[in-house]
């Protein structure tokens, strides 16, 4: 008896063992490597989309301190995140290629990407001189973490719009600005979760530029995207069930 169950034991081991050692299917490394070229393609993309904005941050040696000038040149990056966004869309379909579902979603959304993003840039700028000056009065502490609130608010806000336009390519500004509003401060806990991801890929590319371009922004940009996406996933679901306006809680 013992020795039968040592026998079925050590068969149990080796059945696992055999299992993990087993050479994966070639589709799996398909798929890998499918994945890391779709990342490296649309890195490469967005470096070519934002040059304007690289180049400035090659130049000039303390960008924080013109923070200003390229809060107004990151408009430039809103038809390139509509692009990225496009190529994470038709990798989750199930393909690898790049360029034309980067350049399809690119021209599809610029100008409301644009739009939005130029919008949402002068309200992030207001609320940080505002948020400045109101931090150096004797009761500005109190206001400080509404200033924040707003602001990453309005961050979220932007890049789900930006989602929404390629999703939902024939909607306008207007119809997809409410429902967004509602849904990501509804799930606050993604939208924190994106600013840090996204405050992060900025901190990579501002300490190491190649590194931070080329490497990291897709995977980053990545995260966002399918949170911004599973938040808001009732428009989408809603689209397409036939009723583009039907938002829960409406």
């Amino acid at each position: 008896m013992t020795t039968s169950t040592a026998v079925s034991t050590g068969a149990a081991q080796g059945g696992v063992v055999g299992t993990l050692l087993r050479p994966a299917r070639q589709s799996t490394y398909e798929n890998i490597f499918g994945t890391v070229y779709v990342g490296l393609m649309t890195n490469l993309l967005l470096a070519v989309a934002c040059s304007p904005l690289i180049a400035a941050l090659a130049i000039v040696r303390n960008p924080l301190a013109s923070w200003p000038f390229f809060l107004v040149l990151s408009c430039l990056c809103a038809p390139a995140l509509a692009g990225a966004f496009g190529c994470f869309a038709a990798l989750q379909a199930g393909g690898t290629v790049v360029l034309r579902p980067f350049w399809s979603a690119y021209r599809a959304a610029a100008r409301r990407a644009l739009i939005v993003w130029a919008a949402g840039a002068v309200v992030v700028g207001v609320l940080v001189l505002d948020g400045i000056i109101v931090a150096r009065t004797a009761w500005g502490g109190a206001l400080v973490p509404f200033f924040v609130t707003t602001s990453v608010l309005v961050v979220a806000v932007v890049v789900g719009v930006v989602v929404l336009t390629v999703e939902r390519r024939r909607s306008g500004l207007r119809e997809l600005l409410r429902p967004c509003v509602y849904l990501l401060a509804r799930r606050w806990y993604l939208v924190v979760m994106n600013v840090v991801v996204l405050g992060l890929a900025v901190a990579i590319v501002l300490a190491k530029p190649a590194i931070g371009i080329f490497v990291t922004s897709s995977p980053l940009l990545y995260v966002v995207w399918a949170n911004t996406r599973f938040a808001l996933s009732p428009i989408l679901s809603a689209e397409s069930e036939g009723d583009p306006a039907s938002v829960p809680g409406d």
